[in-house]
């Protein structure tokens, strides 16, 4: 069976009332159009002040484009080409005609299977998934463990007032006390083998010191470093050189360690890559606490000896440079002279809402960078209260993903 090309479009606009919102979108889709080139997959990304309206714009989405099958979040802003919304009611919506049998909607109501009920076979997912979902880094190593790639990517979904996240799909109509309007849990979309994307991760901060091993260590809290006392480690690496027997050396040691964070990985993977960036397996933490007593250092998630950790801080040259050198990334994956028969038609770009806006120094600022290396391709996404690459949450990221 033929299908015609792949084909993208995307809209945004700003209005506090959800009807309004949704139609100044439809009337940029509909002046492209987006009925000519039969959508059946579309984004809705909304930012938290509409999100208490999410489900009156899912609902205006799907009266005008009731075959679509729709998958969103709402976050602190969203983004779409050339474009960051902040502190706005702003909407933005992207849909595609992928064919149907290439990817398939989970919610709440139906899980993400290894393989479906039609023989669809995922293999990798984009998720949205809530910020209290209890054992979350679990929970994305199962959903990535029924997919055959392993990878996944996506967003936490954050709002001030609400967080919501949708997925639905007319073709697998839910029960009826269910929107598609989902709070709590996670949903998304896979995708087969047959969907062509490629999906890079670009990184915000780094390093300030060496990579250590973790030698020491009970569950968030690192003792030792290389057989070193941590706590020594992370004032050595900012040139503190506080006594820690006398009282006081806090009073210059604190405001310097609020603002310095951790990169982690796991024990067989390189903490660093690019140079003296950090690689795609690094997980940004906060640091949470100190043990001056046992010169403990804690951080923002469970740690054991053999891990490789390097204390760093957010650096916008060091996001920039980054940021060009992911988009130069994607843009060779389809370059015909390294064989690429593929053209990037769409994408999405989910950043960490600690990277948005006055981050890479001024409005639309990170979404500038993109256009600029990515070309004039439709993209939409949304700032995330963390990011989701293959089974691990990360922090101050930003996951680009392409189609083609």
């Amino acid at each position: 069976m033929h299908h015609p090309p792949l084909q993208f479009l995307h809209a945004h606009a700003t209005h506090p009332q959800a009807d309004m919102a949704v139609r100044l979108v439809w009337a940029q889709l509909a002046s492209r159009g987006v009925e000519a080139f039969g959508p059946t997959l579309g984004w809705c990304y909304m930012t938290d002040e509409l999100a208490p309206q999410a489900q009156a714009v899912l609902h205006a989405l799907r009266q005008h484009l009731p075959h679509v099958a729709w998958v969103g979040a709402s976050g602190v802003g969203v983004l779409a080409t050339g474009v960051e919304y902040f502190d706005e009611p702003a909407l933005v919506v992207m849909v595609c005609n992928l064919p149907r049998q290439e990817f398939q909607i989970f919610n709440g109501c139906q899980p993400l299977k290894e393989r479906g009920a039609s023989g669809f076979v995922p293999h990798s997912a984009l998720v949205h998934a809530d910020s209290q979902v209890p054992d979350l880094p679990e929970l994305l190593q199962e959903l990535a463990d029924r997919t055959q790639s392993g990878y996944l990517f996506g967003g936490i979904t954050v709002g001030r007032r609400a967080a919501v996240h949708l997925a639905v799909d007319p073709l697998r109509p839910l029960p009826e006390e269910h929107t598609g309007v989902w709070e709590g849990g996670l949903s998304g979309v896979s995708f087969s083998a047959q969907a062509q994307l490629v999906s890079r991760m670009t990184q915000g901060c780094i390093p300030i010191g060496p990579s250590r091993e973790i030698t020491d260590a009970d569950r968030n809290v690192v003792y030792e470093l290389d057989g070193q006392p941590a706590l020594g480690c992370l004032l050595q690496d900012l040139n503190l050189l506080a006594d820690l027997s006398t009282d006081g050396w806090e009073r210059d040691a604190i405001p310097r360690i609020r603002n310095t964070l951790v990169g982690l990985t796991d024990a067989d993977t390189d903490l660093m890559a690019h140079g003296q960036h950090f690689g795609a397996d690094t997980r940004v933490r906060h640091l949470i606490g100190l043990d001056p007593n046992r010169h403990g250092v804690a951080m923002g998630e469970l740690v054991e000896p053999g891990m490789r950790m390097a204390f760093c801080k957010r650096n916008v040259n060091a996001a920039r440079q980054d940021l060009i050198r992911m988009a130069a990334e994607v843009r060779e994956e389809f370059d015909p002279e390294q064989g690429s028969e593929g053209q990037a038609t769409g994408a999405l770009y989910i950043s960490c809402a600690g990277r948005g806006g006055q981050h890479f120094g001024g409005p639309h600022a990170e979404m500038a960078l993109l256009a600029h290396a990515m070309g004039d391709i439709p993209l939409v996404g949304f700032f995330a209260g963390g990011e989701i690459a293959r089974h691990h949450l990360f922090g101050y990221t930003g996951i680009l993903t392409v189609w083609s």
